[in-house]
């Protein structure tokens, strides 16, 4: 199946490992080149590089919390490569916890990079956009059902998923999409940690797949092949919801 990618440009924030990373392998795998940001500068200028250099990727050392992040990597990209077609906005999980327990400084945090800079990346990107554009938000199952000792996550996701869904109302008709995905249990460095967490990393693992109908843990780049295609042209009519990628383990119809 041809997605239409070949030549588009898209921005993807936190995205020098992990599920950002990942859809941007696939992105650039299917033509398409794209502008990585990440807080650590050489994490994100090798990573870059392993997606082929200068003339399919661009790495940037950028912080969703700072206000000024978002434009830059729109100026990035169309200085770079000349256009900007979509993007997908990630951020690294916040603080685990359960949320009587969690400061109020982990929150205000947590809230300026989780919940602010996304809303910020989303609407500047928006603007930016031709007809045809389109953006992906990396948010969690916990926007659907609380995930436990997760408590930030579990705050702030949901609200995450009402502003996509009322951003894509604003821009639908000038034919830019909104699109929630919801990651459950992806081999990731967050996971990882997650599991190591616990005391015994092999056992909550274990326990996490009892719990998912596929009964393993997903890969990244199962993650990354359904954000190509939601980002891409063959998902044209597709808008305002959001999308699990979790083996089946979210219950809810």
């Amino acid at each position: 199946m041809d997605l239409g990618l070949t030549d588009r440009v898209y921005v993807l924030t936190g995205a020098s490992r992990g599920l950002g990373y990942a859809t941007a392998q696939c992105l650039v795998a299917d033509g398409a080149r794209v502008v990585l940001s990440a807080r650590d500068a050489d994490a994100v200028a090798a990573a870059a590089e392993r997606l082929g250099g200068p003339e399919r990727a661009l790495g940037l050392a950028a912080d969703l919390a700072d206000p000024e992040t978002p434009g830059q990597l729109v100026e990035a990209a169309r200085q770079h490569f000349g256009r900007l077609d979509g993007a997908l906005v990630s951020v690294g999980g916040p603080p685990a916890g359960n949320a009587a327990v969690i400061s109020d400084e982990q929150w205000r945090q947590s809230f300026e990079t989780v919940f602010l800079g996304t809303v910020r990346a989303v609407r500047t990107v928006a603007d930016a956009l031709p007809e045809g554009g389109a953006i992906g938000l990396v948010l969690s199952t916990s926007a659907r059902g609380p995930v436990p000792g997760l408590g930030i996550s579990n705050g702030l996701r949901p609200g995450l998923v009402g502003v996509a869904k009322d951003i894509a109302d604003d821009y639908g008709p000038r034919g830019v999409r909104i699109v929630g995905l919801l990651p459950g249990r992806i081999l990731t460095d967050r996971n990882r940690q997650l599991f190591a967490a616990t005391g015994d990393p092999e056992r909550a693992r274990a326990e996490a797949e009892a719990t998912i109908p596929l009964r393993r843990i997903g890969d990244p780049a199962e993650f990354g092949r359904v954000a190509a295609f939601v980002l891409s042209p063959a998902a044209s009519y597709l808008t305002g919801v959001t999308v699990p990628v979790d083996g089946g383990a979210l219950r809810g119809l």
